[in-house]
C-alpha cells in the first residue's frame, strides 16, 4: 500500500511563502471585516450605487477586496498571478466572472472570451490546463428552466437551445484540440437537468482517449450520488470517460426557499454533516473507479482533502496522478492549496477576472461565506496571525 502523502495544513511558514508581510497584514484587515455584518450584507448595494453615481469608489475596491479575490480585469492583467501562483507549482484556472447578462450578443461575447482564455491556456498549459464556464454564461436561464421540464420548446425555442449547443460545443472542440481540460460550473436545481445532458453529449463525443469535459455535481444535493452512479455507468456503456467535478454546492438558501415556496421537498442535504458525508463518499467511489473517469475536487474543507490523500493511497495512486486535481478560490485557504503543491499534489486555484463593477456579485458571495458562521474567515485570520507572529 502506498503510504498516505499528508499535507500539514498548520505550515504557515509554505502556506504563506508568496505573500510579503504587508500583503499578509491587509489580509488580516480584510477577514477581519467580514465580522461586521452590515458590511458584508449592504456592501454590494451601496458599491452598485456609488458606481451608478460615478462616484470615485473603484481605487477602494481593488485595493480592499478586488485585488485579493481577482486576478484582474482582463486575461493579460491576471497573468501575473497566474505565474506567481506557478512559482510554487500551483496551476490556475482563467474565470471571466461577470454575471447576469442574457442577450444573444452577450452569450456570443462570452464565448468569445472563454475562446480567448483557450488560446492563451493553450500558449501556457503548464499553468492553465483548464478553462471554466458556466452554461448561464452562454444560454438564457429561463430557455434552460424550460428544458429542464417536460414541457415542449416552440420552434424559436428549440433554435435558440441549439445555439446554446453550438456554444458548448465549440469551447469544448476548443479546448480538446488545444490539449485542455474545460469545467461547466453547476447551477440551480431547476436548470441543471438541462445542463447535464448538454454537458453529457460533448462527454460522449470528446471524452474517448483522455478526459477533456467535466460536469459538476453538487453534493448537497440529495441525487447527486444516484447521479454520479450513473453516470460512470453510462460512461463505461458508451466508451466515454466523465469529467467529474466535486463540489460541496452554492445555492443552498435559493434553493431551500424556493423548495418552500412551492411546497416541495427540499433538494438539498437537511444539514452541513450529511453535506460532507456525501462528498466524501463521492470522492471515495471516484476513486474506485478512477481507471473510469477523471476527478476535479473543489474544496477548502481540510477532512475532505486528508479523506482523498487516504484514498489515493489505498488505491496505490501517487500525488501526482494526472487524473486527480484539488482547487480552491484566489484569496482563500492558501494553507491547502500550497501545502498540497509542496507534497506534489495537482492543485489550482480559481483566478475570477473581470471589470471592477462587473465582478460585485462575486466579491459579494466571497464577503457572505466568509461571513457566515461556518465560514473561512477565522480560520484564515487564524493561520495569518500565526504567520505574522512566526515572522516576528
Amino acid at each position: 500500500m502506498v503510504r498516505a502523502v499528508l499535507p500539514d495544513f498548520n505550515n504557515t511558514e509554505i502556506a504563506f511563502r508568496a505573500r510579503s508581510s504587508l500583503e499578509l497584514r491587509k489580509a488580516q484587515w480584510l477577514f477581519r471585516s467580514f465580522n461586521y455584518k452590515w458590511l458584508t450584507h449592504g456592501g454590494e448595494l451601496a458599491l452598485r450605487l456609488a458606481f451608478r453615481l460615478h462616484l470615485p469608489v473603484q481605487p477602494l475596491v481593488r485595493f480592499a477586496f478586488f485585488n485579493h479575490f481577482c486576478g484582474g480585469t482582463t486575461i493579460a492583467d491576471s497573468m501575473r498571478r497566474v505565474r506567481d501562483l506557478g512559482r510554487y507549482q500551483v496551476r490556475s484556472i482563467l474565470d471571466y466572472s461577470v454575471e447576469g447578462q442574457q442577450s444573444e450578443a452577450a452569450f456570443d461575447a462570452a464565448l468569445q472570451e472563454t475562446l480567448n482564455i483557450i488560446e492563451t491556456a493553450a500558449n501556457n498549459r503548464q499553468f492553465l490546463p483548464f478553462t471554466a464556464i458556466k452554461m448561464t454564461g452562454i444560454g438564457r436561464f429561463d430557455l434552460l428552466a424550460k428544458a429542464s421540464t417536460p414541457s415542449v420548446l416552440t420552434h424559436a425555442e428549440t433554435a435558440e437551445l441549439k445555439r446554446v449547443a453550438a456554444r458548448l460545443h465549440r469551447l469544448c472542440a476548443a479546448s480538446a484540440a488545444a490539449g485542455l481540460h474545460l469545467l461547466v460550473d453547476a447551477e440551480e436545481t431547476w436548470i441543471q437537468a438541462a445542463v447535464d445532458r448538454l454537458v453529457q453529449e460533448q462527454m460522449e463525443a470528446l471524452n474517448q482517449g483522455r478526459v477533456v469535459v467535466y460536469n459538476t455535481l453538487q453534493m448537497y444535493r440529495t441525487d447527486r450520488l444516484d447521479m454520479l452512479h450513473a453516470l460512470v455507468a453510462a460512461g463505461k456503456a458508451k466508451g466515454f470517460k466523465p469529467g467529474i467535478k466535486l463540489v460541496r454546492g452554492a445555492y443552498m438558501e435559493k434553493e431551500r426557499a424556493r423548495a418552500a415556496e412551492r411546497g416541495e421537498v427540499s433538494p438539498i442535504h437537511p444539514n452541513k454533516e450529511a453535506t460532507d458525508a456525501a462528498f466524501d463518499l463521492a470522492v471515495g467511489f471516484c476513486i474506485e473507479h478512477i481507471d473510469d473517469l477523471a476527478l476535479f475536487a473543489g474544496t477548502h474543507n481540510e477532512q475532505s482533502i486528508r479523506a482523498l490523500a487516504q484514498n489515493m493511497a489505498k488505491a496505490k495512486l501517487v500525488p501526482q496522478d494526472e487524473r486527480i486535481e484539488c482547487s480552491q478560490l484566489l484569496g482563500m485557504s492558501d494553507h491547502l492549496t500550497y501545502n498540497l503543491a509542496d507534497k506534489g499534489y495537482r492543485v489550482s486555484k480559481y483566478v475570477p477576472y473581470g471589470p471592477v463593477e462587473a465582478v460585485l456579485p462575486y466579491l459579494a458571495r466571497r464577503a457572505e461565506e466568509n461571513s457566515a458562521v461556518a465560514g473561512q474567515a477565522q480560520r484564515e485570520l487564524e493561520l495569518i496571525e500565526r504567520e505574522l507572529e512566526r515572522r516576528g
